[in-house]
């Protein structure tokens, strides 16, 4: 997994690209955690992610619930077809802001 991070003012923008699974999560988890103290909005762009594991999808529940206690919001962009099928089947797809 390889995490690009680009700052924009309160917005911060992570690119993602590689397999979020068991092995990658805790990095992933770690720069996501690192990031919510510095903005307000965090995008993700996941273009480059072909895989997510269970470990992955638990980091992205927990961004989420940190970014709605703060005030902040966090989205998810580019995301292909098989990772929208995992989002669709584990109801992920209702809960999180993906574009």
């Amino acid at each position: 997994m390889e995490l690009i991070k680009h700052n924009e003012n309160e917005k911060v923008i992570i690119s993602a690209s590689g397999r979020i699974d068991t092995n990658t999560a805790p990095a992933f988890e770690a720069e996501i955690k690192e990031c919510i103290a510095e903005c307000s909005e965090l995008v993700l762009d996941f273009a480059g992610v072909e895989y997510i594991s269970s470990a992955g999808l638990r980091v992205l529940l927990t961004t989420h619930k940190t970014m709605l206690k703060k005030g902040g919001s966090l989205k998810i962009i580019n995301v292909a077809g098989e990772i929208m099928d995992i989002f669709d089947i584990t109801g992920f797809s209702t809960v999180l802001n993906i574009e």
